[in-house]
């Protein structure tokens, strides 16, 4: 089947209406007593917009978590479900809340939030790897890896207390009734803690990733040189279940693929271990739990392959703003998370930012020495409210240069550099445009001020997850549909992009949405007042920042 007929075909994808039973009813945000009609009615001729992502969450949905897509994603994914509860939050709070309460449920005892949840009842041969590779019960018992559900043992870039947080504003009613906070708040904190101690791999701060499956952006050229020095793992030792479902020119490399493979395994067989590699040059020290003898390229993390990225640890301090505005609201004061935000903050502009290329680079731990590709990741890091205004306002001109195009060449925002050695606008990462990197760079535009820019490419977003069936990720030229149609943080995206739209227009300011500082605040990274002191509760057992 040639590429035409494949996308042809991809696009005749139709989704199903009927809702699981097990379903909490999408009603809007009023879940405590505040009960409407659906928000959708199937039989309907002709859905709006609205309507129709309601459906693909929907019809995502599996009980108590939604999976990217029905095909070719069939479990539950981190940053994913973290994306969809900030979608589903504006359907139901309720919905969004079982959404992120089952991800945590899977959480490790070392503090590490799972890459992958995975359903027992899904054949082992839907995906791989599969938990029959990853072995979580037996390789990550030593890391407290929970022994009632089955997981990955890597994790993913860290937005969940921002989703969290999010998710309690959308009904802090139901919030408070449920204990929402108070029982998310110490699992966040022992992620953040795993983060920034376990995974300071380099010693600057920042955490660092170890497979780049971990920083969401799997086959990144950013990725090219550190993973160079892996050996790919044989082809016949494994079976990519992703090309059953995906055009192979759109994924990645068998060569990739054979690399990630190995940098899992070689991770699973150190039991999970993180720790600083000794040919990394940074000195004794760290906090990592040491590298386990024979194991290849020293176990643990920090080994064959150790990148600190700047989109992975601008979401890591955007949370860190929303986890002190938890705290506020569990009746602590929250400066101390606010203050680590900020020294992690200056410490991605120390180890990260080039000012003469106007980007953030990832850094390779193993060498100490930046890795200079342009790329999507390097521009996320607008979603930072204490950002330097010179580097922010660089980064805007990057964006809107000729890397980029934004506004001028190309839709919406491509994933790796226009003018690039690898460019690709349809392979995996290597060029195409991304929903939740275009919603995050849309949220830092508005953040600094750059409105006309944020609403135009918030118009784009719109239209193109219209008119691309939300697609997974699409051509940043032309909008032409890419992977899996019907993906479920398209669509939940897409909620937050049309009720931030109807929060504007309500109040009078259509095209001057995040002009209110307030508003902004709120919905860029949690760090209004407008929840903070009312109705505390526990203040006398919590006490302090909550650390």
């Amino acid at each position: 089947m040639d590429r035409t007929t494949q996308l042809t075909a991809r696009r005749t994808v139709h989704f199903d209406p009927v809702r699981p039973a097990a379903s909490p009813p999408l009603t809007g945000q009023g879940e405590t007593g505040r009960a409407r009609t659906a928000v959708y009615d199937p039989a309907r001729p002709a859905e709006s917009l609205h309507a129709r992502a309601a459906r693909v969450l929907d019809g995502n949905w599996r009980g108590t978590s939604t999976v990217p897509s029905r095909s070719l994603y069939p479990h539950q994914w981190s940053w994913d479900s973290a994306f969809i509860a900030i979608g589903l939050r504006h359907l139901s709070p309720l919905r969004a809340q079982t959404e992120l309460e089952t991800l945590l449920d899977a959480q490790w005892g070392d503090g590490r939030i799972p890459h992958i949840v995975f359903n027992p009842a899904v054949p082992l041969d839907a995906y791989f790897p599969s938990p029959d590779f990853w072995r979580s019960s037996t390789a990550g018992r030593a890391a407290g890896a929970p022994g009632t559900v089955q997981t990955s043992g890597i994790v993913q870039p860290p937005v969940h207390a921002l989703a969290v947080w999010l998710v309690h504003a959308a009904d802090p009613g139901l919030s408070r009734s449920r204990s929402f906070l108070a029982r998310m708040y110490p699992r966040l904190a022992a992620w953040h803690r795993y983060l920034l101690h376990r995974r300071d791999l380099g010693g600057g701060g920042l955490a660092s990733v170890v497979h780049p499956w971990e920083q969401g952006m799997d086959n990144a050229p950013s990725w090219d040189a550190p993973l160079s020095r892996v050996t790919p793992a044989p082809a016949r030792s494994f079976r990519r279940a992703d090309l059953d479902h995906g055009a192979a020119e759109d994924r990645p490399t068998d060569l990739d693929y054979g690399r990630y493979v190995r940098l899992a395994a070689d991770y699973r067989d150190g039991e999970y271990a993180d720790g600083r590699h000794a040919d990394a040059g940074h000195g004794s020290g760290g906090h990592g739990g040491g590298t386990r003898p024979g194991a290849r390229g020293g176990g643990g993390g920090g080994g064959e392959f150790a990148v600190e990225d700047p989109a992975f640890n601008a979401l890591l301090i955007a949370s860190e703003h929303a986890l002190a505005r938890i705290a506020r609201e569990l009746g602590a004061t929250g400066t101390a998370r606010h203050a680590r935000a900020e020294r992690l903050t200056a410490a991605l502009v120390d180890r990260l930012w080039d000012p003469a290329e106007g980007m953030f680079f990832c850094r390779d731990v193993r060498t100490d020495e930046p890795i200079p590709e342009r790329g999507v990741s390097g521009l996320v890091p607008l979603i930072l409210p204490t950002l330097p205004r010179e580097t922010a306002a660089t980064l805007v001109r990057t964006l809107r240069g000729p890397h980029f195009g934004l506004g001028d060449t190309t839709r919406l925002v491509p994933s790796y550099d226009l003018t690039g050695h690898a460019f690709d606008p349809h392979r995996y990462w290597r060029g195409p445009a991304w929903f939740n990197t275009n919603w995050l760079v849309e949220r830092g535009l508005r953040l600094h001020g750059e409105l006309a820019h944020a609403a135009g490419l918030r118009d784009a977003l719109l239209d193109t997850a219209d008119t691309s069936g939300f697609a997974e990720y699409v051509d940043p030229y032309t909008g032409e549909a890419c992977g899996a149609l019907g993906f479920s943080w398209t669509a939940a995206l897409t909620l937050d992009l049309l009720h931030g739209t109807a929060h504007g227009a309500a109040h009078g300011r259509a095209e001057e949405l995040g002009r209110d500082e307030e508003f902004r605040a709120t919905e860029t990274f949690g760090a209004t007042e407008t929840f903070g002191a009312t109705e505390k509760f526990g203040e006398g057992a919590l006490g302090g920042d909550l650390r």
